[in-house]
């Protein structure tokens, strides 16, 4: 029987870039996978009640992390065969050993593979370096549960009578800060009264003291007074006279 030919350059290069765009997609989503494990455990940390719903969510996605890294695996399988098969065509009898050409594209397609690889390996060891480090705090988190739910009513009750002294202290607080803001606001009346009756005080002294200076202001009141009178008619008895020549 004769062996079978190697396949040709073109084809092999053509399964080489679909599988390298399927590990591509592939590895997108694993990372997104491992990305939303954290996040969704981060999210039940804080809403935490029961141990059901978490493993059950968290199993979910571990049966999905190991399906997506077999199929990965798979992949990374293939490309290396097909770069195996390439390097052998570009050693093959039929080709020139110093083709530049052909070992630039077999090296690139190797450089592919090996960042692929090594992206796959470093998202795998952060997903399972997550899944261990949520797997103790999962098992504090119990402990910690049945510790509060073995403490019975007497727990329940220490925590109503703190809370009932932290409620009144706050109002003996809120009752102390009302009476020193209205003892600060009497003392500011207090203050102000005083100035204002020093200041009438003062005034009325300055009257005493200048009762020339009163009747003076009142005289050039009286004759703006009279001013205004004296110019107000004027103005009168001109537009009267308007009038008057203007209907004539």
């Amino acid at each position: 029987r004769v062996p079978d030919s190697p396949p040709p350059r073109a084809d092999l290069r053509k399964q080489a870039r679909q599988l390298e765009n399927e590990l591509d997609l592939k590895l997108v989503s694993f990372s997104k996978l491992c990305t939303s494990y954290s996040g969704s455990r981060d999210g039940r940390r804080d809403r935490y009640s029961s141990d059901t719903t978490p493993l059950l969510n968290g199993s979910s996605q571990d049966r999905m992390f190991e399906t997506m890294a077999v199929e990965i695996e798979q992949l990374l399988g293939k490309l290396t065969g097909i770069n195996d098969k390439m390097a052998e065509y570009t050693n093959s009898a039929g080709v020139p050993s110093l083709n530049a050409a052909l070992m630039h594209t077999l090296q690139r397609h190797r450089d592919i593979l090996q960042d692929y690889t090594h992206e796959f390996h470093k998202t795998k060891a952060n997903f399972l370096a997550i899944r261990e480090r949520e797997n103790l705090l999962g098992s504090v988190r119990k402990d910690i549960e049945s510790y509060k739910s073995g403490s019975g009513v007497n727990n329940r009750r220490t925590e109503l009578f703190l809370k009932e002294h932290e409620h009144l202290r706050n109002s003996d607080r809120l009752i102390e800060e009302t009476i020193s803001i209205a003892m600060a606001t009497k003392e500011n009346m207090t203050s102000q009264r005083g100035m204002l009756k020093s200041i009438q005080s003062k005034m009325n002294t300055l009257a005493n003291r200048f009762p020339a200076v009163n009747s003076l202001i009142q005289r050039i009141n009286l004759r703006k007074r009279r001013d205004s009178l004296i110019l107000g008619g004027v103005v009168g008895v001109c537009t009267i006279l308007l009038l008057l020549y203007a209907f004539h």
